[in-house]
């Protein structure tokens, strides 16, 4: 079998590959782990910074007067690059803490559609007392939510019991997806992954651009792409729990005005799924997923269905599965004459049935 992964930038494909390394690879060592620290810094430095942007943009000021002062702050703090690993700086940490808190952010979340913060930016400003601290050291968590920006192809290599895995993390940003899509023709199955809560968001690269209408873009040119011609497709709709907080507040019908579900969850995703599968002119096998990449048991089940989807190669073939999202990964499964056992007992349980599983090969609505 052969696997690709792909989506949109910030699609939660690299999200998976460091679960991979959690489930398969006995997750990151402290040094591993302290690797991370400047990202995160930058996370929420950057995702802070945002902020204040979009405030001043909105003609929305802090409700603290504090906070304004504060605010300008945070837009001149430039991090030192060689002075990090001492911590943040305290007064940058209490000034994002206080605006985090100010009673004008749920208005300025509100109009999240109107200008770009990181999903996890959130979560990040919650913690930002914790990471703060001068003995900081990022834990699991800390590292599912950071961002980097995926350039070129990295590749990550693990066991799973009898099975060794290649994966390749693609960058999926538009200026990167020209130095992938050729290098993959030899794949049997393709792991796409979009953020549902993308639906009212833009582009890095192009502002004006609808990230979610981006992302059909470029499923519609992988699908039927000719590279792919006997390639079966496993649809990871991904930030479901994200999507589930944003619909009653951001109505989809807003960006994708056919839309008549309101805020039912259920008939939401099964629109943006139909979005995507409406688009498959080739007739490939397109399995779908609910999926939340930072939540490890999630992952974990859901890519004990993947392997169920998979038609078995002969014991000593070569499996290759290609991660990808508006953003890609490919995985390459080596497998053994001893099978796949790893994965084999994995098994998502009956009652953990994916609600929009297709009851043939291909889904229809």
């Amino acid at each position: 079998m052969d696997n690709n992964n792909t989506g949109s930038g910030e699609s939660g494909k690299s999200t998976i590959v460091k679960q991979m390394k959690i489930i398969h690879q006995n997750g990151y060592t402290r040094e591993e782990l302290l690797l991370f620290k400047l990202t995160i810094y930058k996370n929420i430095i950057d995702s802070a910074q945002a902020v204040v942007v979009a405030m001043q943009k909105l003609k929305l000021e802090p409700v603290e007067p504090i906070n304004q002062s504060y605010s300008d702050k945070i837009l001149d703090y430039r991090l030192d690059f060689n002075q990090f690993g001492g911590g943040l700086n305290p007064e940058i940490v209490r000034s994002i803490e206080s605006l985090w808190h100010d009673p004008i952010i749920p208005a300025v979340l509100d109009r999240g559609s109107e200008f770009y913060l990181m999903d996890s930016a959130g979560y990040f400003f919650d913690h930002v007392h914790r990471i703060g601290q001068m003995d900081y050291i990022p834990n699991e968590v800390d590292v599912l939510m950071a961002r980097t920006k995926t350039t070129g192809i990295s590749e990550t290599k693990f066991k799973s019991g009898q099975l060794s895995i290649h994966m390749f993390d693609v960058g999926g940003q538009r200026s990167e997806r020209k130095k992938w899509i050729h290098c993959f023709e030899a794949v049997t199955s393709i792991i796409f992954c979009v953020a549902l809560s993308e639906y009212d968001q833009v582009l890095l690269e192009e502002s004006g651009q609808n990230r979610m209408a981006e992302s059909l873009v470029l499923f519609e040119s992988v699908i039927n792409s000719r590279w792919f011609l006997r390639t079966s497709i496993i649809l990871f709709l991904n930030k479901i729990d994200i999507f589930k907080a944003k619909l009653p507040k951001v109505p989809l019908e807003r960006f994708f005005p056919e839309y008549t579900g309101g805020n039912d969850v259920n008939k939401a995703a099964k629109y943006i799924l139909w979005r995507f599968t409406q688009l498959n002119r080739a007739r490939l096998s397109i399995y779908p997923h609910l999926t939340q990449a930072t939540d490890t048991s999630n992952i974990r089940l859901v890519f004990a269905a993947v392997k169920e989807t998979v038609e078995p190669p002969s014991p000593l073939s070569l499996i290759h599965c290609l991660l990808m999202s508006p953003c890609g990964a490919l995985l390459r499964y080596y497998r053994t004459p001893y099978g796949i056992a790893e994965f084999s007992s994995l098994i998502t349980p009956k009652t953990q049935t994916n609600p929009l599983a297709p009851k043939t090969h291909t889904h229809t609505l």
